[in-house]
């Protein structure tokens, strides 16, 4: 028996996801086959690997990346409640980056041997899923743009607004503060910058009265003028599909 069936999930009432019907409930939860839970520092999902199940995060916080040849990593992205992995594997037969959690991780299961189902049975949820392609694409492509035409501490700031943005959205603000768990080696990686730039850069904008991550914890104390650094609106990001 399910611990949380789709019709109780907890992230289908945040702001930042788009509602799904009655119906799209009761499929989704037809197609759920288990929950699992995974410790920090473990392989969800292998690159190269053709694996059998997808997830969705309910819980916790990893990262995607990828292993170049000479040994060295490069992050794609964080990955928070509500992010669908392993769509790589059920549509390209392998998955083409790897998936490791940096939290205790709660997973929604699903067999990828379904996947098929969702397009022949389901038209909306169909949708969802290309949806949730476009979604991840694009925010390759802000990556990208980043990472070309943004300075380090410009990068810092994107990267701090987005997720700041993204957290903030499906509930996790506390006391204006979010919980941030990654290494500062981990945002290098991303942004790709040496650690020593990125914990100077970090130490100003600390010293400037802009943010502070520590201790596992982000706090922007002026996210207005983190993102005028980061040459972005600090608004809330746009709604989600969630599966």
């Amino acid at each position: 028996m399910l611990t949380i069936p789709c019709r109780a999930c907890p992230l289908r009432t945040r702001p930042l996801f788009v509602q799904m019907t009655p119906d799209e409930v009761a499929f989704m939860e037809s197609l759920k086959i288990d929950e699992a839970v995974v410790e920090p520092g473990a392989t969800i999902q292998m690159e190269g690997s053709a694996s059998p199940r997808l997830f969705t995060v309910l819980q916790g916080q990893g990262l995607r990346y990828k292993t170049l040849p000479n040994g060295r990593r490069q992050i794609i992205c964080f990955v928070f409640p509500g992010d669908f992995l392993g769509l790589q594997a059920a549509l390209l037969g392998e998955m083409q980056h790897s998936v490791e959690a940096r939290t205790r991780m709660m997973l929604c299961v699903f067999d990828q041997r379904r996947v098929v189902e969702v397009f022949e049975e389901h038209p909306s949820r169909a949708r969802s899923l290309s949806a949730i392609a476009a979604v991840e694409g694009g925010i390759l492509g802000e990556t990208l743009a980043s990472l070309g035409q943004r300075d380090a501490a410009q990068r810092i700031a994107w990267a701090l607004t987005r997720v700041w943005n993204r957290l903030g959205a499906i509930g996790l603000e506390r006391d204006g503060a979010v919980p941030l768990t990654f290494r500062q080696q981990d945002m290098a990686d991303f942004l790709g910058l040496s650690l020593v730039h990125t914990n100077k850069t970090l130490a100003r904008f600390r010293q400037g009265g802009l943010c502070d991550w520590s201790d596992g914890t982000l706090r922007l104390h002026d996210p207005e003028a983190l993102a005028r650094l980061a040459h972005v609106e600090p608004a809330r990001p746009a709604k989600r599909h969630l599966m």
